[in-house]
């Protein structure tokens, strides 16, 4: 059996819930936390990202193998799961907090990324409106509190629906 080391991602698009739930469902992603990243505050809560005095995004940092998922894969997945044309929030949920962002943790993450926003960006997808989204280098990760953890995962299995 080859020895194929995990490799990290952090997205952001939107509320981290829906994210967060988008990537389990992914083979080949082997973890998924929901936290707080591209931000100027030690240990942020919650309470003080909504606050928005904190700079940082809601995001998902995905653990995946190489081997069975590939990056740009992920980044199907990212493209997909939201509206890269909106600056500052999804669906009812806006604020900075909710931007669009790919925090890239190696230089080959940055050039794919960067080509993938083009290639978005130049095809007829979304009427040829601006991809906001905001590539940068990962910085710290927070991750967020265990009742935000898979979510909805939880309150599905507990409803039998998801329960928002």
């Amino acid at each position: 059996m080859q020895n194929t080391t995990l490799q990290k991602v952090t997205f952001g698009a939107g509320c981290f819930w829906g994210v967060e739930a988008a990537f389990r469902q992914v083979k080949g992603v082997t973890s998924t936390a929901v936290g707080y990243s591209g931000g100027n505050f030690d240990n942020p809560t919650y309470e003080d990202v909504c606050r928005g005095k904190t700079g940082h995004a809601e995001v998902v940092e995905v653990e995946y193998n190489p081997a069975i998922v590939s990056y740009e894969e992920l980044l199907s997945v990212f493209w997909n799961k939201h509206n890269p044309t909106t600056a500052d929030g999804q669906g009812s949920d806006m604020d900075s907090q909710y931007r669009s962002v790919i925090f890239f943790h190696t230089p080959e993450q940055e050039l794919l990324a960067r080509a993938s926003k083009d290639r978005l960006e130049n095809s007829s997808r979304y009427n040829k409106k601006p991809i906001v989204t905001q590539i940068a280098p990962a910085s710290q990760f927070h991750k967020a509190e265990e009742y935000h953890q898979q979510y909805l995962e939880k309150h599905t299995r507990a409803s039998g629906r998801i329960g928002l």
